[in-house]
């Protein structure tokens, strides 16, 4: 099974707790509160966000954490990889020279241009819209996704 780790899908949760206050700036406490994360799990994402530059600090009384810009402008993928760093199916998918068979490989394209699709899907998808809730029609089916990759196109429907 594919996942991503539960800090990063945590991180997805302390993001769109602060999308949803876009004007506020709110304290660690008060996102765990919401979240109903534990606060040394959620300080410990905040600062990985904030080292990525997804979220800004402010020290002092009123201090906290706001988004360093719109949650239309933030991917999940910019998200995925604060946690997780570059998003890679496989070693060779990341960077070349990572795999002693990497020359050798009869299936290190075909592992590529799957990375790309998803790499291409997580950037297509803004923290903005993770805010929306899902039509109740989704919340209990599996979607199909249908891939298809031509000439390094990849179409997603």
């Amino acid at each position: 099974m594919l996942r991503v780790s539960r800090l990063t899908d945590y991180a997805t949760v302390v993001m769109t707790c602060i999308a949803a206050h876009p004007d506020d700036v709110l304290s660690a406490v008060q996102i765990a509160d919401e979240t109903h994360l534990e606060l040394p799990t959620v300080s410990k994402l905040l600062k990985a966000l904030g080292h990525a530059a997804l979220v800004d600090s402010f020290r002092g009384v009123n201090g906290g954490y706001r988004l360093a810009r719109p949650a239309s402008e933030i991917s999940l993928a910019e998200i995925v990889e604060a946690l997780e760093g570059p998003i890679g199916m496989t070693e060779c998918s990341v960077a070349e020279g990572q795999c002693d068979r990497e020359s050798q490989c009869s299936v290190r394209g075909s592992w590529q241009r799957i990375n790309s699709v998803l790499d291409h899907t997580l950037r297509g998808v803004s923290l903005a819209e993770m805010l929306k809730p899902l039509p109740a029609a989704s919340l209990n089916q599996r979607q199909k996704i249908a891939v298809t990759v031509k000439g390094g196109e990849a179409t997603i429907e």
